[in-house]
């Protein structure tokens, strides 16, 4: 069964614990939980309208940033996390612009730069383990285990303390729905910008990729048309002008 996160904002204290842990678990440098995501920080915890939120790769269910690119450099895995292959990895960053939370980083310092991101501890998946910020988080804000039963209790939250909580899991639908879920006193939405549509961003995309090929074969046919057309016209012209060609060349 896929694995995820259950984030609950109203229990999280913002001590970055999280943010330290994942820089430790990946070894990575730098002070832990920066203002912003980078190249060596997968993720962090921001206060944004007066709440705590945590900022990272929601694992969708169905990747844009997988189904973007061209070399299969990420990828779903049945157990959640999205992983990536930085041998395979060409650079072409079109996961930059296809994922709808602005989540991958790149090393643009590097000579030979690859894309950063939180890959949900796939490594420490493997091994049955926790994920680095579920491990360490003091208060359990950040909740790791079946995705389903984390579903379970988010709602479960949500329905004991609605003067607590807004009413609503961000990451059940959104954008096709993810394996990081999220619960607050506040509506996310705007505040995390997620997107609106419950349809994941391949399939939305797919609808106009299906119409490639038949848009291509007309356009063919259309620029053969148009060839076949002149390639006569030039070759009634030629006919018509008789052996010696004077005619086409004004008498000269």
């Amino acid at each position: 069964m896929s694995k995820g996160i259950l984030y609950d904002s109203n229990t999280c204290i913002g001590c970055g614990a999280c943010s330290a842990a994942c820089k430790e678990s990946h070894h990575l440098p730098g002070e832990p939980n920066p203002p912003e995501l980078g190249a060596d920080t997968y993720t962090i915890i921001k206060t944004m309208d007066g709440i705590f939120t945590r900022e990272f790769c929601r694992h969708c269910l169905d990747p844009s940033c997988a189904s973007a690119c061209p070399v299969g450099a990420l990828k779903k895995t049945k157990d959640g996390p999205v992983v990536y292959d930085g041998a395979k990895c060409i650079g072409c960053r079109y996961c930059f612009v296809a994922c709808p939370y602005g989540i991958p980083r790149y090393q643009w310092a590097s000579k030979t730069p690859l894309v950063r991101k939180c890959d949900l501890c796939a490594d420490l998946l493997k091994d049955g383990k926790q994920t680095a910020c579920a491990q360490i988080c003091p208060t359990q804000s950040t909740k790791f285990g079946e995705r389903i039963e984390l579903l379970r209790e988010a709602k479960a939250r949500l329905s004991t303390d609605p003067q607590k909580y807004f009413q609503h899991v961000f990451g059940e639908f959104e954008a096709g729905g993810s394996s990081v879920l999220f619960i607050a006193s506040k509506d996310l939405s705007k505040i995390l910008q997620i997107p609106e549509t419950t349809r994941s961003f391949p399939s939305l995309t797919a609808l106009g990729l299906q119409s490639v090929p038949p848009v291509g074969l007309i356009a063919s046919a259309a620029l053969f048309g148009l060839w076949f057309t002149f390639k006569r016209r030039l070759e009634v012209a030629r006919a018509e002008c008789g052996p010696d060609k004077k005619e086409c060349d004004g008498g000269k």
